[in-house]
Parts: C-alpha cells; structure tokens; sequence
C-alpha cells in the first residue's frame, strides 16, 4: 500500500459529543497517557512560559482546550462561577451602566447590586423576554456598556433573543454576556448566535457531580477579543481566582460525559414536565422545552412547595443543580429572590434516574398535597 493510500483522510468537523471526549487530550503517541495527568505544582523552572502556579498549569489548559472547542471559542477555568463573573464585571468602567434580567442568578444579581451600592457601576433589570424594551433601555442609557443575558434565566426559565439583543447591543458598542450553565455548550453556543463572552458556573452540568466548585470564561477564538482575552486572564491571574489542578481534572473528567448524561436528564425532564402538567396540584408548569432543568408552580403556594421538597424521598432539597442526581427547592425560601417570582415555584434539576422512580416519589407527595 502506498503512503498516500495509507494515510488518514482530512478530518471532518467533529460532532459535539464527540469533541466532548476527544478535546484536550495528550497527543496519540506511543506511551502517551489516555489523560492529561494532574499536574500539582505551585512553581515552575524559571524562564519558561508558565513561571507560577496562578499564572497556568497544564490541567487547567485540558479543561479550557475542551471547553473551548465545545463554545467555538477560547475559554479561561476559574476558580467558582462566582468568581467568573465577578471578573467580568471587574473589567466594566467606573460608573457604566449595565443591564441584566431581572429574574436571574441570584449571586450574579448581588454582585450588581454590591457593585452599584459602592459606587462601580449601575446597574438596570429588565424582563428579558420583552426584547424591544431591552434594545428601549440599552438606547435610553448613554452609559451601558455591558448586557448580561440568561437564557433560559434561572429560576423562571424564560428565554432571550441572544440573537437580536446581540445585534442591537453591537450597533450602540455594548458588549453582550450570556450565562450558558443551563443550556451548556451542547444545546446552544452564545458565540455563534452574536454573543462577546460566554460564562459558566462549571459547578454544574459541566463537571456534572457535585463535587467541584468551578466557574469558566469563554470568548471568541479569531482574535477579535484578544484584548479581552487578555484583560481577563490578567484580571484571574491577579485576583488569583484559579482552580486546583485537582478540580479541573475533575471537571474536564465531568466534560468527557457530559453528552450522554445531558441526554438521559433532558429527556427525564420532558417527560416530568408533561405529567406534572396534568396533575391538579400544579398550577403552571415552565419548561423551555430543552435542558434538564423544570420549574413547576404548585397551587398551593409557598406551604405547597415546603411540603413538596420534604416529603420526597428520592429527591433531593439542596440549592445546587446539574448533579446526575435529582433535587430541587422552593425558590423563594431565598430572601433575596425577586418578588416576581412565584412563591409555589419549585426549581428541579432533573438528574440521569429512572425517569418512573423519580415520577413516583415526586407524584405521591403531590398526591398528598391536593389531598
């Protein structure tokens, strides 16, 4: 057989689920290992690229050459989803302004509003499902330099037309946002649809155990946010909002399964999100149609979804999402909750069970509460 015979077509563009596996690893070589090793160190040879430990480490590159396929852009590990986002915000001009959905992250809410009570920056929340009031209040506010879009918004799963907010932002030089953690790379990808800078609570579906705290950044790879790029990883590397080399491999381990068990916990929600429609306890359902997470609204209100999130045995009531495991909890509970929402909301991440298991314990409590 001839070399060229022999040799390996061009590849094709690979599939999402596939780059979730294959990116970031170590080269196909003889006795190359399978995965980038843990690399625990705190210093490094001097007169090299990397130096210090807060500056790189060669698991934290794993992690981000994967992500950042997934995204089609290049991405930066942080140390929590908080501290991704706090970064970002960092990087916004005294006094500007910045717009962001009213129903959406708790903790991204409060660190505008932290923001704003010392003085950095202003801070405006809007419905962001109502697009020609957003595209109203970027053009009424000379000083907005940022928006920040949820979709879908957590926790009332509403979605946003990244697509023309995108383009309405660009046209006044605003930079746009958008918190992927619901969605993840794999069901939309912010960058193609117009988006600047892509966030993740990595915490989340991406590691996909809770047992990682984790947040990442991503921005184009073309080199049109070179300068952010760096703006941001300068700002990481100062503040030392870097993940361990431990959590990283943990989270690019979550990444390597991430398709499969986004699969099963979509598909377990669509299914939960039909029943619980026709079960008399419930008085709204909202599901956006994809994803894993469903957000029922009980009829009976606050005392309902108490009752809900302690009489289950399966399920479990706990804050965090994107586990393979299935919880959930009355958002309200939180006082900083907005008003708007709810009080008989109950947020559930629906995990990778069987789907009759988690229907019968979540329907015998509903059972009981319309009794």
């Amino acid at each position: 057989m001839s070399g060229s015979e022999s040799a390996p077509h061009p590849p094709r563009p690979l599939r999402p689920a596939t780059v979730a596996v294959t990116a970031g690893r170590p080269p196909h070589e003889p006795d190359q290992p399978m995965n980038v090793p843990i690399t625990m160190t705190s210093t490094y040879g001097a007169t090299g690229d990397l130096e210090y430990g807060r500056y790189g480490n060669p698991t934290w590159t794993a992690f981000e050459d994967a992500l950042g396929a997934l995204e089609g852009g290049r991405a930066l590990a942080f140390s929590s989803g908080m501290a991704a986002v706090t970064t970002i915000l960092d990087l916004v001009g005294l006094g500007s302004s910045v717009i962001a959905p009213r129903h959406a992250y708790n903790g991204s809410v409060t660190a505008l509003t932290d923001a704003e009570s010392r003085g950095r920056l202003k801070a405006t929340l809007v419905d962001i499902t109502d697009t020609a009031a957003v595209i109203a209040a970027m053009e009424a506010d000379e000083d907005c330099g940022l928006l920040w879009l949820e979709s879908p918004t957590n926790p009332a799963l509403e979605i946003a037309d990244i697509t023309a907010l995108s383009a309405a932002a660009h046209e006044l030089g605003i930079r746009v946002v958008v918190d992927n953690t619901f969605a993840t790379p794999l069901l939309q990808q912010p960058l193609s649809l117009g988006a600047d800078i892509v966030v993740h609570s990595a915490t989340k579906y991406i590691a996909g155990h809770s047992d990682v705290l984790m947040g990442a950044i991503v921005v184009p790879a073309d080199g049109t946010d070179d300068d952010v790029y760096g703006a941001l990883k300068g700002r990481r590397d100062l503040a030392g909002a870097v993940p361990g080399p431990f959590e990283a491999w943990l989270a690019l381990r979550g990444l390597r399964t991430l398709h499969v068990r986004l699969e099963r916990a979509a598909a377990n929600a669509a299914e939960l999100a039909r029943r619980l429609t026709d079960h008399p306890s419930v008085a709204e359902v909202r599901y956006p149609g994809f994803g894993a997470i469903v957000a029922p609204v009980l009829a009976g209100g606050a005392d309902a979804g108490d009752f809900l999130v302690r009489a289950t045995s399966l399920w479990v009531h706990t804050t965090s999402l994107g586990g393979v495991e299935s919880t959930f909890e009355r958002r309200r509970r939180w006082k900083l909750e907005p008003t708007t929402i709810p009080e008989g909301l109950v947020r559930l991440s629906v995990g990778i069970e069987d789907v009759e298991d988690l229907w019968a314990d979540l329907k015998q409590a509903l059972d009981r509460i319309s009794a």
